[in-house]
Order: structure tokens, then sequence, then C-alpha cells
């Protein structure tokens, strides 16, 4: 049984060559986008995924750009349109330390230095120089944790537990 990885969404098409818009949702768009690379289209209702080979990619706006092997109008490319680009676990490479999937940090617990519980990481953003976890609390609210040496002290991705040093101000 293939485990799966959504790594970005194609929201639409781009011109008029092949190319589609994809919103990301891996950390590693330069690796997993490279050209030759495979993917895996899964339309809504198919029964197997469509594999495509990486033709081309290019950053536009917020948006990345590709286009596949033997895709190379938009007609071709049309019938795309809101389906997930995933990779199957084989394809996840070693990350260098302190680095993590998104599917291994959400999920986890969010615990203080002091054993007392936040919540559990429900999301993960990637505004800039640095990750933000989502965390939601026992109250329902939400609080953000960014991905920093000062306030993450530990992650232990089999027990599902992050610990953190809670900045100032960061949990009111």
């Amino acid at each position: 049984m293939t485990k799966w990885f959504h790594v970005g969404t194609i929201v639409n098409t781009h011109g008029i060559r092949g190319e589609v818009r994809v919103i990301s949702k891996t950390d590693f768009a330069e690796e997993r986008y490279k050209i030759g690379n495979t993917l895996y289209i899964f339309t809504e209702g198919a029964r197997e995924p469509i594999e495509v080979k990486v033709k081309s990619h290019r950053v536009h706006k917020s948006f990345d750009l590709l286009s596949f092997e033997g895709y190379d109008n938009i007609n071709h490319v049309e019938k795309f349109k809101g389906s997930v680009l995933k990779v199957p676990e084989s394809q996840l490479g070693p990350l260098g330390e302190g680095e993590y999937y998104f599917h291994e940090i959400i999920g986890c617990t969010v615990v203080t230095e002091n054993d007392e519980t936040i919540g559990v990481v429900k999301e993960i953003l990637t505004p800039g120089a640095n990750d933000v976890w989502v965390v939601k609390q026992k109250n329902g609210k939400d609080v953000l944790i960014p991905y920093i040496s000062d306030v993450v002290i530990n992650v232990d991705v089999n027990e599902k537990k992050i610990t953190i040093r809670p900045m100032e101000g960061l949990l009111e």
C-alpha cells in the first residue's frame, strides 16, 4: 500500500502552452519540481493517479508554474484544474538535522518546558524566514509558534511531542 504525500494543488492553467498554476504545500519545491522528476496527479473521482514528468518549473507571483512532458497545450491540462499533486513516500529523501516533513509536525502535542500542555499543531504556515506552527489550544483558540531555536527546544516526531520555551507574550 503506497503512502502518498501532498505537494501542491493545481489551481488553474497558465497561458496556452500547457503550464499549470500550483499552490505548493511543500518546503522542497526545488526538489519536487526539478525537471525530469515524477509527480502524480490525483483528479477527483479517478481510481488511479496520472503519472507525469516535470518539463519546466518557474515561480510566478506566489505560484509555482509547472509544465509536464507530453502535455504541451492548454487543452491537455485544462482537466487537471482542482487536482492534487502528490509523491509516494519512496520519493521522500532524508532530511538534515532540525528539518521535518509537515506530516511529521502536524498532530504533535506542544508542551512548555514545565510540561504544561499548550495544544496540538493543526497547520503550518510558511510566510518567510521561518515556518510558523498553528497550535489549537484546549480553549479552541489558535496560538502561533515560530519555528526558531529560541522557542522550539525539542521535537520528538516518534512521541508526537514538541517542547517549547515561550517568549514573553507568545501565549497571550
